[in-house]
This record gives C-alpha cells, structure tokens and sequence, in this order.
C-alpha cells in the first residue's frame, strides 16, 4: 500500500515514510491509495473482539511492512496507563443515546488514544526506512494535543518534541500540563495570537526547504504529531470501528463529534468509507462556527472573528484535516484540492460546488454552541442523566438535542475529563470565581467522583517552560 497526497505533486510513499515525514513536500496530507474494507465476517467478529485486537486487525492493512508482533507489541504498550479495562468507556444516558468516553488515558483527553501509540509507531518507522536522524516532533495545540505528544514522546530515543500553544488560549489546567512536562527532549513555548497562528508557523516550517536542508546536514528530521500525520489519524479510525461494532443492533450508529481542527470526525469518515456500521456524522462547533458554516453554505470562510470560549481545544479557523475530506467528496481530484488550499492561502476562503456539498450534507449534520448553550447543556444532562459533560463535550450534546430525532442509536463523543476544565463546568452550576485546583474540589464533592490523579497533582509539580514568542519566531527556537 502506498500514500499520496491531497494535493497530488508528490510521489506516492510507504506508509512508515509517510508517517516520518508527517506532510508531503507538496503542503498536501498523505492518504492511503485504497481503504481496506472490512467484510461481513469481519464485522461480526468485531462485534464481541476486545479493543486491543480490533486495533490490531484494523491497523495492519495500512502498515504493510509491520508484522504481527510488532503491532501488538506497540498497542500493548501504548494503553497500559489507562484507568479501565478497555481504554474507552461507554455510559449509556437513555435508550439512544450513548458517551462514549476516550479521556481515561494519562492526560485525561481523547489524543491519548492516539498518542500513546504514535510514539511507537515512529521509531519502528525509522528503522524500517533505515533512518538514523534524529526526528524533531513539531505540534502546535489548541490544549490537548500539546500534553499528550509531550507525554507520548517523553524520553523517546532519537526524538526531541516541540509543543507550541496559543498564549492565553488554553485553559489553565491545559497550560500546567504542558509547562510542567517532565523529560530531557521536551521543549513546550507559548505563541502570541490564536491556534491558527501557531498551526499556521508549524505548517510554514515544514514547507521551509532551507530550514529543512540545515536540519538535514545536523542529522535532524522534521515531523508531526498533530492528526495532519496519518500516524495520529490512523489509530482514531480504531475507536470508531470499536464503538459502532459494539452498539450496533443491526442498524448503523451515529456519532455526535465535537471537532475544531476536523480529525476526530475524519477518522469516524473513514471508519464509515471501511464498512463499519457507521451511521450520520455530527460535526458540532463551538462558536467560532466555521466548520458549521462550511456545512451549510458551501464556503469555507476563515476571515471572521475570532472567540475564546469554554471549549478552547475547539477555538479554530483553520480545519486542516477538511483538506482530506474535500480529497474524498471530489473522488481524488488533487487539483481541485490544491486549488482550494490555494485560495484558502491568499485570500482565506473557498466554495465548493453545490453538487459535492450536497453528498456531504447526506452524511453529515451540523450544528453550533456557543458558551451559553453549552453551560445550559452541562446542567441539563447532569439534571436529566446525572452524568457530567465536560465544555467540549457539553457543545456536541448541545446540537445533537437541537437536530431532528434520526432514529438511530448515537454516541456522544467525550473528549476530555471534567475536571480538566473545572472552572468553566463549575460556572454552569455555580457563581464560584476560584482557582482550576479549588473548582476541581468542588466539583468533586458535587459530582460525587473523584479528581483523575494526573490533574490534582499539577498543583505541586514545577513549572519549567515560561517564553512566550511571537509567532515569527518559530523558527529560532529549533537553534
């Protein structure tokens, strides 16, 4: 199996060359050439199949060259810090609607199914392409993706990871993740502006070809782990499959998905384009709307204005994984899609026909929240379900209440703890102005579960990362 390019002007790759390299020299994202499909047999294996071994039978087509054993090992490893059995979990909230919870893992965010497992992925990459670089991780975050790439490739062997989020975009517990982070090859700067600022300095480092020549002659290879690499892309395609095989009873599942950056969601596209019994797709925005807008006029527009909200890992204009998207709805035309990315470059927007826009619209639903929908939903659920949403979670309930009934079994995604944001689930409850640590007391005792260790003992660790760089400055921290 061989990976292409969204924007087609670069040579098809390996899938562990695709992974090394994180974005094709064209700016485009890597795709595999064909999607495995999954048989009948196969799904009705699934059905009963632990996640271990449905990660495993799901993850191989699209790793050739990786043996049985090899993947096992990786996935073995890479969820034995979880806090239950299975790294997910699901909490059934009445006859049709399901969480289904990804935040049990060491950061108490939904990246950790992911990035636990990419770290081990690259260096057999590395050793399978005969790469002796060492490889430079660059990530820019909207909160979550920071903490749990610094915590995937702590002390990683022949790597050195750079974390870059938007200064005053996170919310304080985010931030102590990551300025607390531990290991010799970390390195986490806080960027003047918003996600997209940071995103945008980490994409022009990678299309840098002098900056990368000079890295090369150190030795230093450039890659991601943000979900443009299929390296982080590829194991969320393993919960969707996991989750619609369990709660499918002989008709599809819908999943309502709060994104901002568009992977979460692609992923459950992907699970669906498979044959996993994957229903509507729920695409829910907070209110910085963009991806709604795009739904439901057919224009993608970034220039707009700008909101910080009580779901910061949503606060983005710029979806980079659409681009993948767009490469499916137009049946692989790459040069439509680079001339959208094109436009999308100089003057921050595009339409796309109403032809294609109508195929997505039958697999896709929208919707928005915005903070007070999203406070109004918190309370809602623990009034009517006794379960706690966290904001980002809050916002994908707060749209699939407001859409027609499909019928159909869902599952809310739940991409992060509660108490990871604890302030802002408080205000839905409460007039409390108090620190993250004293709101995750107090939620506790109103909730009645207990604060995840890895958030309460933040209070105590040293902060260790303090610059604050403007967004031109990118660059000069990687010496």
């Amino acid at each position: 199996m061989k990976y292409i390019s969204t924007r087609g002007s670069a040579a098809p790759v390996s899938a562990e060359r695709a992974i090394l390299s994180g974005i094709a020299p064209d700016g485009g994202l890597y795709l595999p050439e064909t999607l495995p499909q999954l048989s009948e047999e196969t799904l009705a294996q699934l059905r009963t199949m632990p996640y271990r071994e449905t990660a495993l039978r799901v993850m191989q087509p699209f790793l050739p060259s990786f043996t049985a054993e090899e993947l096992t090992a990786c996935i073995n490893d890479a969820y034995l810090r979880f806090d239950t059995k299975e790294p997910l979990r699901f909490q059934a909230l009445d006859e049709k609607l399901t969480v289904m919870e990804l935040w049990h893992g060491p950061t108490a965010a939904f990246k950790d199914m992911a990035l636990q497992l990419f770290p081990r992925l690259l260096p057999l990459c590395k050793k399978k392409c005969g790469n002796r670089d060492e490889t430079w991780i660059l990530t820019a975050t909207s909160g979550d993706t920071g903490k749990a790439a610094l915590e995937g490739f702590r002390d990683v062997p022949g790597t050195r990871i750079f974390v870059f989020y938007p200064f005053g975009g996170v919310s304080k517990i985010q931030e102590l993740q990551m300025t607390t982070q531990q290991g010799s090859n970390v390195a986490v700067y806080a960027v003047r502006g918003n996600f997209d600022d940071a995103q945008t300095g980490v994409k022009r480092l990678f299309a840098d070809e002098r900056l990368k020549k000079s890295l090369k002659v150190r030795g230093i290879e450039l890659s991601s782990a943000n979900s443009i690499n299929w390296g982080r892309l590829l194991p969320q395609i393993v919960y969707y499959v996991y989750a619609s095989a369990h709660l499918s009873e002989g008709e599809p599942v819908d999943f309502v998905v709060p994104t901002g950056n568009f992977g979460n969601i692609l992923a459950a596209y992907l699970a669906k384009r498979m044959g996993a019994p994957v229903g509507r797709l729920i695409c829910a925005s907070n209110e910085n709307r963009v991806l709604t807008d795009f739904f439901e006029t057919g224009v993608y527009d970034r220039n707009r204005a700008f909101y910080k909200t009580y779901s910061p890992s949503m606060d983005i204009l710029i979806s980079s994984n659409l681009e993948r998207l767009l490469y499916y709805a137009t049946d692989g035309d790459t040069a439509q899609v680079a001339a959208w990315m094109r436009e999308l470059q100089t003057t921050g927007s595009y339409r796309v026909p109403v032809t294609i826009m109508s195929q997505l619209r039958a697999v896709f639903g929208f919707g928005s929240a915005d903070d007070e929908d999203t406070q109004k939903a918190i309370r809602l659920c623990k009034r009517k379900s006794g379960y706690l949403l966290d904001p980002h979670t809050a916002v994908g309930y707060s749209v699939y209440r407001a859409l027609p009934e499909s019928g159909h079994k869902t599952a809310l995604v739940s991409t992060a703890s509660p108490f990871k944001f604890a302030q802002d689930v408080l205000r839905a409850f409460m007039d409390a102005n108090t620190d993250g640590f004293t709101a995750q007391d107090l939620l506790s005792m109103q909730s009645g579960r207990p604060v995840p260790q890895s958030l309460s003992r933040l209070k105590d660790m040293p902060v260790r990362f303090r610059d604050v760089i403007a967004p031109k400055d990118m660059e000069k921290v990687l010496g």
